[in-house]
Order: C-alpha cells, then sequence, then structure tokens
C-alpha cells in the first residue's frame, strides 16, 4: 500500500436519471458488485410501515388522510434504515432527494453519521431515444416477457416466444404524449439537483445510451473512484 487513507464509512450514492434510462437495472449490478443496497423512497415507505417503527406510523397516517408524506418523515425513515446491519456496505439513493431541500436535509442526516454523498451519478439520455425506448415496450400477459416494437418482438406477431400467450399488455401511459411530458417533468425537477451537486464536486455524468454492460462498467470505476 502507499500509505493513503482507505475511507471505510458506507458508500452513499446518489442515482439520478429519467423513466426509462436504466436505473433499476444498473443499481441492481452495483449491489451485486460492490455490495451496496438500493434504497428507493417507496420501499422505504413500505417498509417503515410494514415494520410499524415510529415513523412508519407517522408515514401510515399521512398516507391514508391521502396527503404527501413530508421530507421530515422520509429523513426519519431513512435515519432508521441508515442503522441496519444490512446498509454497512452502503446504499444506493433512488428516487430520494428529488429537490434542493431534500438534499440539503440528506447531507445534515449523513453529517450526524460522519458519512457524505460519495457520488450523485446523472444517467444521461436522449429525450427523442427513451421516447420511443418506452412508448414501444409492452408486456406478455401470461408470463411477462418483455416485448418492444421496434427492439424486440415476438417470432409470432402476437404470440409470445416464451409460453405462446397471445396476450399482450401495454400500459396506458406507455405512449409518446405522456412519456414527453415525464420527461419535461423530470429535468425541470432535477436541474437544480444538478447543479446542487455539481456545486459540491461530486456530480458524475455517465452516457446511458449504450450497452448495458458498458454502462455498468462506467457506473462501477466512478464507484471505485469515489471511495
Amino acid at each position: 500500500m502507499d500509505g493513503a487513507t482507505v475511507d471505510t464509512t458506507p458508500a452513499v450514492l446518489i442515482l439520478l436519471g429519467p423513466p426509462g434510462a436504466g436505473k433499476g437495472t444498473q443499481a441492481r449490478m452495483l449491489e451485486e458488485t460492490f455490495g451496496l443496497v438500493q434504497l428507493s423512497t417507496g420501499d422505504l415507505l413500505r417498509a417503515a410501515v410494514a415494520a410499524g417503527t415510529e415513523a412508519g406510523k407517522q408515514a401510515k397516517a399521512v398516507m391514508e388522510a391521502g396527503d404527501l408524506v413530508s421530507d421530515e418523515i422520509v429523513i426519519a425513515i431513512l435515519r432508521d434504515r441508515l442503522g441496519d446491519e444490512d446498509v454497512s456496505r452502503g446504499v444506493i439513493l433512488d428516487g430520494f432527494p428529488r429537490t434542493t431541500v431534500q438534499a440539503e436535509a440528506l447531507d445534515g442526516l449523513l453529517a450526524e453519521t460522519g458519512q457524505k454523498i460519495d457520488a450523485a451519478i446523472s444517467l444521461e439520455v436522449e429525450d427523442d431515444a427513451m421516447i420511443i425506448r418506452i412508448s414501444g415496450r409492452y408486456t406478455c400477459g401470461g408470463c411477462g416477457e418483455g416485448y418492444h416494437d421496434t427492439f424486440k418482438v415476438p417470432a409470432t406477431t402476437g404470440t409470445c416466444d416464451k409460453c405462446g400467450s397471445t396476450q399482450m399488455n401495454r400500459r396506458a401511459d406507455d405512449n409518446p404524449a405522456t412519456v414527453s411530458q415525464r420527461l419535461e417533468a423530470y429535468h425541470a425537477q432535477t436541474a437544480p439537483l444538478i447543479a446542487y451537486y455539481e456545486g459540491k464536486g461530486v456530480l458524475r455524468t455517465v452516457d446511458a445510451m449504450g450497452e448495458i454492460p458498458e454502462i455498468a462498467g462506467a457506473l462501477a470505476n466512478i464507484v471505485r473512484g469515489a471511495r
């Protein structure tokens, strides 16, 4: 060794990217490679409610009233989760923070345990390509096999290659107009976060229009370099 200090605190990564950018796929690969745990806001809320934690009870009451769970409750749930043994290697935050106010609250939480954001990784995609990618996808109603109008069509039109079912399902919101709106909303919401983490020197960008293994390699290099 060259005498450099090795950072042994749990890694904290933020994964940014619009719908269809491949965040879920890449997060799973990072989990396998580095022993990290992906934490999404939805999963955190559901787990806290199921576990009956104090913050989970507060979240349940708010959700049952039809209101949005406050940042304070989400931070409290995240604080509890970061204390669990299975996240000792680190976490990948997906879907939180969504605003600079939440980002500042997250910084405060991490400061309590001597942690920090190691990298905020933005998966960069082309909007036109995303519209084609998302609006063209559909699944087999029999076995769940995924297909696409352009990139993966069944050998026999309308018939699943895997199970032979002719029932194909397409999400109602997977259409060009809706996808375009979702992308616009994402960019408007995320732009301040990009600037926030760029200002802190932890923003990293990855071209997410390539092949999955190439993207995974770029992400792995970022994670190694951030530690």
